[in-house]
């Protein structure tokens, strides 16, 4: 080992040989990403003997013997900050957060600290093994700031890539209970592209050159002029669910951007001080993207939704 690099030494299986060299050695280290591998082949940090081994693609041998240097990781620009976190599950891969509304997910212009990625920072010290050669927590979905709700995070190269390409292939089980204006039909799916809004870049809108947005909701129970729902994500575009129902005329109830409160239910927010969008991430499944376990998690609704539910019952 030298100093910031960390070695490791590979024996490539007999039942490997013929394989491109990165698929194989993320193979046989399963604790290494193949994105990040063809990034250390391609930097010259994997050697055979004495030779380099700059190409990904090279067909490898059985029982090749390939030395990798890691480079110990970087430490994430972002301060580490004692936030506390409702944390549902975690192990050395993975963990799931309950995020309360109101905290900000990722640190950008506005909310440079106080996010839940500084929160992770600290809680996580000394046990993210780096994303990409960073010491970062891997943010594979987000919830606005003030939405509720399960998220889940990586703190490993190869569980980012396994979450992400669930999430790409739209595997992950992501339920979320609304409170809307109006009473909906039982069920109905919204299948409509959603692009930045050509008038407020800040606004998600409907648009016909958009990315393909579906949402499927159930009726869970009839309220006074509102109701409870269930919402279903096919996909996970910015805003997704609060645009598709303001669209059918159901906004969420509490939703500053793209809801006005209509009368006959201005005085319960008002009296419940509820000031933000009615959704919380409920339910979250997905495959353990190591361990190839099959992962669901529940999380009841806050003390402010279950107050609004309560103040609208019928």
């Amino acid at each position: 080992m030298t100093t910031g690099v960390s070695t490791i030494s590979v024996t490539i299986a007999e039942g490997l040989a013929g394989m491109r060299l990165d698929r194989a050695l993320a193979l046989s280290v399963p604790t290494i990403s193949r994105e990040r591998l063809k990034s250390l082949i391609s930097s010259g940090q994997v050697r055979s003997g004495v030779v380099l081994s700059r190409d990904p693609a090279v067909k490898v041998v059985a029982a090749g013997e390939f030395e990798i240097d890691i480079p110990l990781p970087t430490a994430m620009a972002n301060e580490a900050q004692d936030i506390a976190l409702e944390i549902m599950f975690e192990d050395e891969h993975l963990l799931i957060v309950d995020k309360p509304a109101g905290l900000v997910v990722h640190p950008a212009a506005g909310n440079l600290d106080g996010t839940l990625v500084n929160a992770l920072l600290h809680h996580c010290a000394g046990r993210l093994s780096g994303i990409g050669g960073v010491a970062r927590p891997g943010i594979v979905h987000r919830i606005d700031k003030d939405t509720s709700g399960l998220l889940v995070v990586a703190k490993t190269d190869r569980a980012h890539e396994g979450l992400s390409s669930q999430f790409a292939k739209h595997s992950i089980d992501r339920r979320y209970a609304a409170i809307v204006a109006g009473l909906p039909i039982s069920q109905r799916t919204i299948d409509a592209p959603l692009a930045r809004s050509p008038h407020d870049r800040k606004k998600m809108a409907i648009q016909a050159r958009g990315k393909r947005a579906v949402t499927h909701f159930t009726l869970v129970e009839p309220l006074r002029r509102a109701a409870m729902i269930e919402c279903r994500l096919e996909t996970g575009r910015t805003h997704q669910i609060r645009v598709h129902l303001a669209s059918i005329g159901h906004p969420l109830l509490g939703d500053p951007v793209y809801g006005r409160n209509r009368p006959e239910h201005r005085d319960v927010l008002h009296l419940l001080e509820f000031k933000r969008q009615a959704l919380h991430a409920a339910h979250l499944g997905f495959i353990h993207p190591v361990t190839s376990l099959s992962m669901s998690f529940d999380s009841k609704l806050p003390r402010d939704m279950q107050a609004l539910f309560t103040a609208l019952r019928v």
